[in-house]
């Protein structure tokens, strides 16, 4: 594996995020990280570079990807919480700044509620999509759109849909499928550890996979 490129990573101090960033810092990677309170975030960790800003605001992302060979989204509302469409709006911004300069590699995460063309949500997966879609419509349908953004781009971009994430290092066997859910539940340890190996990985590449634990 190539320690040498950079990450940009979006999201990485939300409670799942977290994980991802020191799962990189632990596998060597250099990172950046963009962060709306840079205040609030203290490290001495010589391979994290902080840079300011929202990604609502295109500057600030193409900042954060200046010199990086990928990016890795986790993004979230967060506290307080953003505006619903913030979705689209920071893969816009990604995959406008991904052009700038030349970067490929595109990892997002996202709900189960997501669909594709290449569905066969069952059970659970189908009964929670639905759920979501008449409890929280606006963010939802902006999720759906970040995919028609992604599915439309030119870039290798991999969209991970997730159960519920369990905030927790643990790792373990995972399961993974193109079309339902296969688990309630995702490792926050383990979903790290898969969003690292998709850097490389060719498998996933312009997919939108489930991922759960086994």
């Amino acid at each position: 594996m190539d320690h040498k490129i950079k990450i940009a990573v979006i999201g990485g101090t939300g409670k799942s995020g977290k994980f991802l960033v020191q799962e990189l810092i632990t596998q060597g990677f250099p990172l950046r990280l963009l962060l709306r309170n840079p205040a609030s975030f203290q490290t001495t960790e010589p391979l994290v570079e902080v840079v300011p800003g929202n990604v609502t605001d295109y500057a600030a992302v193409n900042k954060l990807l200046e010199g990086c060979q990928a990016v890795i989204s986790m993004l979230g509302l967060g506290i307080p919480a953003s505006e619903p469409t913030i979705f689209s709006l920071s893969t816009t911004h990604v995959l406008r700044a991904m052009q700038a300069w030349g970067i490929q590699r595109y990892i997002v995460t996202t709900g189960l509620n997501v669909d594709t063309p290449f569905d066969n949500k069952t059970g659970k997966t189908a009964l929670a999509t639905d759920w979501m879609k008449n409890t929280y419509p606006v963010s939802t349908a902006n999720k759906q759109l970040e995919y028609e953004l992604l599915a439309s781009s030119s870039v290798d971009w991999t969209l991970v849909r997730l159960p519920m994430i369990g905030l927790t290092a643990e790792r373990s066997g995972i399961a993974v499928s193109l079309t339902d859910c296969p688990g309630d539940a995702i490792h926050a340890g383990n979903l790290a550890n898969f969003l690292i190996e998709q850097l490389f990985a060719t498998t996933c590449v312009k997919k939108s996979p489930f991922i759960a634990n086994v």
